[in-house]
């Protein structure tokens, strides 16, 4: 075989070898990082479990807090409120149904876990946020700050009820 025909078929070939080397070390870089929880003690996965409840509840309130600020702003300026916020407004309420979703996943994911009291706390957590949402909402002239500072402040001491309840379980299972 000529020189000019040989060295052109091992590039070739330490070409595809180096290729196909890239491709198996990245499907088992891979592989390895979408599993490696499940190698993850009982006490780690439910360790791992509270950590995304308690994610997905951040997200929930991060949502309310800026649907709360965006009504609470509406109800001041009534009809004199730009349409640019309205337009706002509607878009962090369709992301607020979204993480309310997420909300009832996590209480699944509490009620798996035999977490009934934490359960509990956060579905009354999230039945002050639908209540306001009702109470509260664009338009709506009769309510004043007063009432509705009231109503965030028992949104917040359910949270915080809540958040309690996780930070002591999240405790026991770090001690354990």
């Amino acid at each position: 075989m000529p020189a000019d025909t040989f060295w052109p078929l091992i590039l070739s070939a330490l070409q595809i070898t180096l290729g196909g080397a890239i491709a198996l070390i990245t499907a088992w870089c891979i592989h390895r990082f979408k599993h490696k929880n499940e190698n993850a003690s009982p006490g780690e996965r439910r360790l791992l479990i509270l950590e995304e409840i308690s994610r997905e509840v951040g997200y929930v309130n991060h949502c309310f807090a800026r649907y709360s600020a965006l009504v609470i702003e509406s109800t001041r300026f009534g009809k004199t409120w730009p349409n640019a916020r309205k337009l706002e407004l509607e878009k962090v309420n369709a992301e607020l149904v979204e993480e309310f979703r997420k909300l009832a996943d996590a209480e699944a994911k509490l009620l798996m876990l035999g977490e009934k009291t934490m359960e509990k706390t956060l579905r009354l957590y999230a039945a002050k946020i639908a209540l306001f949402r009702k109470q509260v909402y664009v338009g709506r002239q009769d309510i004043s700050e007063q009432e509705i500072g009231d109503l965030k402040a028992t949104i917040l001491t359910l949270r915080e009820q809540f958040y309690d309840l996780l930070s002591r379980r999240y405790d026991r299972l770090l001690a354990a």
